[in-house]
């Protein structure tokens, strides 16, 4: 098939502004932001500014205030990129922008209420009805839903959504992520269902600037397939892709920490944007970390393509870049949406958004109608349908044969009901005539009697069919009504949506309309100072010094402009590379623990074990490690057990399993080994005598004491070393104390006090 291109168009960047929160005003922070809707501008006025400073202005294709509504988002932005994704194109609508500006409220809003409802669930809507109201076609929906959490890809619709699946690149497709799973959907029901069940396995968590806050990028898949038979009679098939992106947002980790509640969740997001704070515990400064990269590596792609001297575009650098590689300067229809919180103390974020949202609008792509019959799900689904109609035709054929043969033969058996025929009626007549002219009798009117019966029966019998013939004429008219009636419904239905339609359409060409006219005003704007720059008649020298210090004026605030811009630009670029230092900082400090517990923990044998299976993986450029147990042809040379260690871990000498027979210990004793076992042995108890002479001499006494004790300590200790027993010798065990020596034993251990009671 021919694919049908495209000239290259811009990426369509739209604004929009949510309204103060309750909070923002209790703080008593004040709205910096100003929206031209007509214009499609948005002024951004810094609190901090100096006096005669002034604001910075940013134009888009399209601005929406606080008080737009999610119906004129989508219908004016988002609806001619669905169309597109129907004819065949593919399509990315994302939103980016700080944290509690908005993203996910644009992206999905409130289900429950229709006028609350965003981008996803009007698409879900806009997708089902052009499939109820399209003719001669067939449609095939798939869905899938993934998110990138902390640059790892995960699953939202499968049974383990925490496996890390890995991401590939075809040159003929483009990337893809392996073992993705997708369901097929026949309405809208079934698709929003599928959507809630992966919202309930998403990664949000709660920090200061937003309760619900998205923790990952999460990326919902449709893929719409149309099969149309065209002029040549052949069917054309056509894939449409649409992206639907729901950014984590970007913001300092400073003001956005771990709310109280701390700890990531994994719960539907209802609402807000995600963010990408960090905080002093718990899985925060993780989070913020990927996240931030992977937004500063979504920058720097668009500043690669927004500006035409860079030849490199750094897709590589993250996951984010490489799922949308098409819809960043590729074959792809793409919508940006920057959300913008009006307070002051959001000036660094909002004007972040606007810069980032200013240099995607000049970056090109260009999309094309994906026409490949080739490898597309529906076309095999045909073909399948195609052999099964085949087989039941087939079986159909044979059943009627065998019909036709057995009433064949029921006819052959049986005789056919019903009047007498002419050859019939011939022979009974001349059977009557020879008996008449036999016995000379009358002739009898048996010949009339049998054709009045007969037609008797005949008149009958066409009664009774012209009887069913009216009934079945009858039937027929309720049909005919019925079907009339159905024919009227659905003429008055198509009527109703092509009335819908034109309403559609007339809303749309209205929208196209002032569209058209903002841009024709932006462009007058650019002319008219153009043309009062060329105007240089003057009627008299005060007149053209004062035109002249009016443009001087004029340009000196535009100079001062440019030189705040330069500043800005200068700040922002200090606090992003402070940002990349901090989260190098935290990766270093992860580093060296990790050597330190490398090198002190881990023998070097095993390191070195684990060095030689690394190896780098050059499509993911990630470095990984070679399974350890070989698969294929590798298989068989692993190492065997040993043939000494025949029904035990490990191999057993001749020593240890004599010890094993015996009941010792099996491990061999090497020589002068001490054993340090309790020494059992009784211990010298003995009585303690006195005279109970009370005119002895206290200090004879105590002197007889310590004699005594002397005598106790000086005894001869055996020798506790012996000499280790050949391989044969069993070790011997101590004989157990007897019950003499145990009540010896504890009585020595008593303290004994004797006292003089006389």
């Amino acid at each position: 098939m021919a694919s049908k291109t495209k000239a290259s168009e811009a990426l369509k960047v739209v604004a929009r502004c949510r309204p103060l929160s309750r909070k923002e005003e209790a703080a008593g922070h004040e709205q910096i932001l100003t929206m031209d809707v007509k214009l499609g501008q948005v002024t951004l006025r810094n609190p901090r500014a100096a006096l005669g400073e002034l604001p910075k202005t940013f134009t888009f294709d399209a601005v929406y205030d606080a008080s737009s509504k999610q119906a004129d988002l989508y219908d004016e932005t988002v609806r001619p990129l669905v169309d597109s994704v129907l004819q065949g194109f593919n399509g990315t609508v994302f939103a980016y922008g700080q944290t509690g500006t908005g993203k996910t409220y644009t992206m999905q809003g409130t289900w429950v209420e229709p006028e609350l409802r965003g981008v996803i669930p009007n698409a879900f809507e806009h997708i089902f009805t052009h499939i109820s109201r399209s003719q001669n076609q067939q449609y095939l929906v798939r869905a899938s839903y993934l998110e990138i959490y902390q640059e790892e890809i995960r699953d939202l619709l499968s049974k383990e959504p925490g496996k890390r699946l890995e991401l590939k690149e075809n040159p003929e497709t483009g990337v893809y992520i392996k073992d993705l799973s997708s369901f097929v959907t026949k309405n809208v029901k079934e698709i929003e269902h599928v959507m809630n069940l992966g919202n309930q396995t998403r990664a949000v968590g709660s920090t200061h600037m937003n309760e619900v806050s998205s923790r990952s990028h999460a990326i919902f898949v449709i893929t719409v397939e149309c099969s149309e038979r065209g002029s040549d009679g052949q069917d054309h098939i056509r894939v449409g892709k649409l992206n639907l992106v729901d950014l984590a947002g970007s913001e300092r980790q400073n003001k956005a920490g771990p709310n109280t509640a701390g700890g990531t969740a994994t719960q539907p997001t209802g609402g807000g944007g995600g963010g990408g704070g960090g905080g002093s515990g718990g899985e925060r400064p993780k989070e913020a970390s990927k996240i931030n990269l992977s937004l500063s590596a979504l920058g720097n792609v668009i500043a690669a393509l927004s500006g035409n001297r860079s030849t490199h575009i750094p897709y590589r650098d993250s996951k984010l870049t490489r799922l949308l590689q098409d819809s960043l300067g590729g074959n792809a229809k793409t919508i940006m949406v920057a959300t913008l919180g009006p307070a002051s103390h959001s000036y660094d974020e909002s004007l972040s958004t606007l810069r980032f949202a200013n240099r995607a609008k000049n970056i090109k792509n260009k999309p094309r109608v994906n026409e490949d019959p080739k490898d597309t799900l529906l076309r095999e689904f045909q073909e399948e349908i195609a052999r099964l109609k085949a087989q039941l035709e087939k079986k159909g054929m044979l059943g009627k044969r065998l019909r036709r043969k057995s009433s064949r033969r029921k006819k052959a058996v049986s005789a056919p009901a019903g009047y007498p025929e002419g050859p019939v009626i011939e022979a009974w007549v001349a059977e009557e005539e020879d008996d008449n002219n036999n016995n000379h009798r009358p002739p009898q009117p048996i010949l009339e009697t049998a054709l009045d019966k007969n037609m008797e029966n005949y008149l009958q019998e066409q009664k009774e069919r012209l009887e069913e013939e009216k009934a079945a004429i009858q039937d027929d008219r309720s049909l005919v009504s019925e079907e009339k009636q159905k024919l009227l419904e659905e003429k008055e239905k198509m009527l109703e949506d092509l009335r819908r339609e034109q309403e559609a359409t007339e809303l749309l060409a209205a929208k196209y309309k002032k569209r058209r006219e903002r841009e024709m005003q932006q462009e007058m704007m650019l002319r008219d100072e153009e043309t009062m720059e060329l105007r240089g008649t003057y009627t008299s020298l005060q007149q053209e010094v004062e035109v002249k210090t009016k443009k001087l004026k004029k340009l000196y605030a535009k100079l001062q402009a440019v030189k705040a811009e330069i500043q800005d630009q200068h700040d922002e670029y200090i606090r992003v590379r402070q940002d990349l230092e901090e989260a190098q900082n935290e990766q270093t400090r992860e580093l060296k623990l990790k050597y330190l517990i490398i090198e002190n923990f881990i023998p070097p044998e095993e390191k070195n074990k684990i060095m030689n299976r690394l190896f780098l993986d050059c499509e993911e450029e990630q470095w990984k490690f070679q399974p350890l147990v070989p698969s294929g042809a590798n298989s068989s040379q692993m190492k065997k057990r040993p043939t000494s260690a025949v029904g035990y871990k490990r191999p057993i000498s001749q020593y240890a399993r004599v010890a094993m027979a015996m009941g010792s210990h099996p491990r061999y004793r090497a020589e002068n080994i001490m054993f340090l076992e309790l020494d059992v042995s009784p211990p010298a108890v003995f009585e303690m005598e006195f005279s109970h002479d009370q005119d002895q001499d206290p200090r004879a006494l105590h002197m007889e004491r310590l004699m005594r004790l002397d005598s106790f300590l000086e005894r001869p200790s055996t020798s506790k070393v012996r000499k280790s027993r050949s391989w044969c010798q069993s070790p011997q065990r101590p004989p157990p104390p007897t019950a003499h020596a145990s009540l010896a034993a504890s009585a020595a251990l008593r303290p004994t006090t004797v006292l003089d009671h006389e």
